[in-house]
């Protein structure tokens, strides 16, 4: 399997009382499939894997995998503190269908870079799934995969891709430079640097933003494939500023508000993250008008 395009890290939505919202998340998924992404990722950052329980992930894996029906790749987020969890998590998301697992680095211990190579080796050993790896050393203590180690885990046979959420376009080039590009897709996961990722030899991105503006996401993609730079360059700079604007809540709240705005509600954000107040509203009302998403 080749991993390509835009695959949104799609929210999880939640009701009032911050239970998992299924038919919310059923909805969503139609949303991003018809503006033409070209999968769906539950489970991620932005899905707040962090803040769900064992059986509620089971759940929205389910119902993903069952209301998507093909139409799409469906990976799953099994990210855990340690190798046994990550394991336990990536044996459900086989069991129920999906399409492959994204693994994030352990996010309160910092192993070193053999640790690591182990880590995702006995991983991708433990499953027929296809393995992404995920890079994002601001969620995590500063702990990245080095380009080195990612070279020797792209060796084994079902670790496909990366998700690198560095924000360093040269880290990300130098792992394209040292994978093979016909058997390893690296993908991109600092949505202001799509474009210049795909320039870069990147085969796609994981935009925590296309669950605000797919069409400025899959924009970016389809017209860069088609040799549309200008194109390219415009849906990219009418996305900066909503990426930037995840700076004005705590962790992927930005996301869940501006949706909200936009007249999709995705709910709130599992506890203790809070409403945005009406002044971060404002900054965030002006920023979507700015970018072209609200009228």
């Amino acid at each position: 399997m080749k991993l390509r395009g835009i695959i949104p890290p799609v929210v999880t939505p939640m009701t009032a009382d911050q239970e998992v919202d299924l038919p919310g998340l059923r909805k969503h998924i139609d949303f991003m499939l018809a503006r033409g992404v070209h999968g769906i990722f539950v489970l991620g950052t932005t899905g707040e894997f962090y803040a769900l329980d064992e059986h509620e992930k089971q759940q929205v894996v389910a119902a993903a995998i069952a209301h998507v029906g093909g139409r799409s790749p469906v990976y799953a987020g099994t990210g855990a503190e340690t190798t046994r969890e990550v394991i336990r998590l990536t044996k459900m998301a086989e069991k129920e269908g999906a399409a492959g697992v994204s693994v994030i680095t352990p996010y309160f211990i910092k192993p070193n870079q053999a640790e690591l190579f182990d880590h995702f080796r006995r991983i991708a050993e433990s499953t027929a799934l296809p393995v992404v790896l995920y890079n994002n050393p601001a969620t995590c203590g500063g702990l990245s995969i080095e380009p080195e180690t990612v070279a020797r885990l792209a060796e084994v046979p079902n670790i496909i891709g990366i998700k690198d959420s560095s924000g360093d376009l040269q880290n990300t080039i130098e792992i394209i430079r040292q994978t093979p590009r016909d058997t390893f897709s690296v993908l991109n996961g600092r949505d202001t640097l799509i474009l210049a990722a795909l320039q870069a030899g990147a085969q796609g991105a994981i935009p925590a933003s296309c669950n605000i503006a797919p069409e400025l996401c899959v924009g970016i993609y389809e017209s860069f494939v088609k040799g549309d730079v200008e194109s390219a360059k415009v849906f990219q700079s009418r996305l900066h500023g909503v990426r930037m604007a995840m700076s004005l809540g705590t962790g992927n709240s930005a996301v869940k508000e501006a949706m909200a705005l936009l007249d999709r509600s995705a709910g709130p954000m599992r506890s203790p993250v809070a409403p945005f107040a009406e002044a971060q509203k404002t900054k965030l009302k002006a920023i979507l008008e700015k970018a072209g998403l609200l009228g």
